[in-house]
């Protein structure tokens, strides 16, 4: 029989609750694009719609390892978000803004 997940965490020790927290944080913080689609509730089409083009092009963008920064910028708007360029060096990091205003 399955049991809910609510039961299984109020088993876990509070240590244990605290590492699953930050595993589950490191991992919305990092996601491919058809992720993080997935979990702003979107499908394919939806996005597609948004975007002005067919469901197979949102597929194919979500495969690619290179692409345009406006066109990764245009998927991440079409989403309900804002793309933000960071450079990270071992002494700090930099928001690159030349790309801020790109239309």
């Amino acid at each position: 029989m399955a049991k809910k997940f609510a039961d299984l965490r109020a088993q876990m020790t509070p240590q244990a609750r605290e590492q699953a927290d930050e595993k589950t944080q490191t991992m919305l913080a990092e996601m491919p694009l058809h992720e993080l689609r997935r979990a702003r509730g979107l499908s394919q089409k939806m996005l597609a719609e948004a975007l002005h083009v067919q469901q197979p092009s949102v597929a194919k963008l979500e495969r690619r390892t290179d692409m345009y920064i406006s066109t990764l910028r245009s998927h991440i708007e079409a989403m309900g978000g804002e793309l933000e360029v960071i450079a990270k060096f071992p002494d700090g990091v930099v928001k690159i803004n030349n790309f801020a205003e790109l239309a």
